[in-house]
């Protein structure tokens, strides 16, 4: 095989020279990219600050429901045993931001509004309140609420964490379109120019990736939470129902 001669090999070198320089920089790459590409990159900005409020504001709001929640927990029975439900109500609503707090707070409200009135209500004739069953239905509303509330947010949550890639990838497609408009109009080709011209386009795709990955992962992760705390309401309010129903027998016997 032939070697090159001195000539060919100068005139590669010179032609390497004055062939433009590609720069792959997020800087020059932003300065590339067309309107509609810069448009979908604000798009995906305003999405990954909206997933990182709600993140922020929802492990917020679960660390204090936690501590709150405990801090009822542990001076509920004391109060029970003493029967001193309205202090047990007022508790319930100083640690309102607590989970269990705000379902076994209105259940006990419930249950002191209907021994209250079955008090009150005896006389020959006249049948009794259903304290337990008024109950039941107190938790069951209260619980539904309280669930709705941990949840606010979580949809959205999983909206940007299962369309931040496409929306990226809409930019992706939009980038490679004009690009290869561009290689056409100019007439100009070659690895070079579509090389830079799909990595300036990719760019959107891998920002969509970066907002979705963590959106997906805490959305996951707050979800579990949320089903942590409902099951704590749900044991929380059986034993209250089964203490109550304990307390009614009693004083029927």
């Amino acid at each position: 095989m032939p070697l090159p001669s001195l000539a060919a090999v100068n005139h590669l070198a010179l032609a390497a020279e004055a062939a433009p320089q590609l720069s792959f920089d997020l800087v020059h790459m932003w300065h590339s990219m067309g309107p509609f590409a810069k448009g979908i990159a604000g798009v995906l900005a305003i999405m990954s600050v909206y997933s990182l409020g709600v993140m922020g504001e929802r492990l917020v709001t679960y660390a204090r429901a936690a501590s709150d929640s405990r801090a009822f927990a542990l001076r509920l029975p004391g109060m029970l045993k003493e029967g001193k439900y309205a202090d047990a109500v007022s508790l319930s609503r100083r640690l309102g931001r607590g989970h269990v707090s705000r379902v076994l707070g209105l259940a006990i409200e419930e249950y002191e509004r209907g021994v209250r009135l079955n008090a009150a209500g005896r006389r020959p004739g006249a049948g009794e309140f259903d304290v337990v069953a008024a109950v039941n239905r107190a938790v069951d509303r209260s619980s539904q609420r309280t669930v709705a509330d941990l949840r606010r947010g979580l949809g959205a949550l999983a909206t940007i964490g299962s369309t931040a890639p496409f929306v990226g990838l809409l930019g992706t497609v939009a980038g490679i379109i004009t690009a290869f408009q561009a290689m056409a109009a100019t007439g100009s080709g070659g690895l070079g120019s579509v090389s830079a011209g799909i990595a300036e386009a990719l760019v959107t795709t891998a920002f969509g990736l970066l907002v979705a990955i963590p959106a997906v992962m805490m959305f996951n992760y707050l979800t579990n939470r949320v089903e942590d705390m409902t099951v704590d309401i749900n044991d929380s309010a059986n034993e209250l129902v089964d203490y109550f129903l304990k307390e009614t027998q009693g004083a029927g016997e």
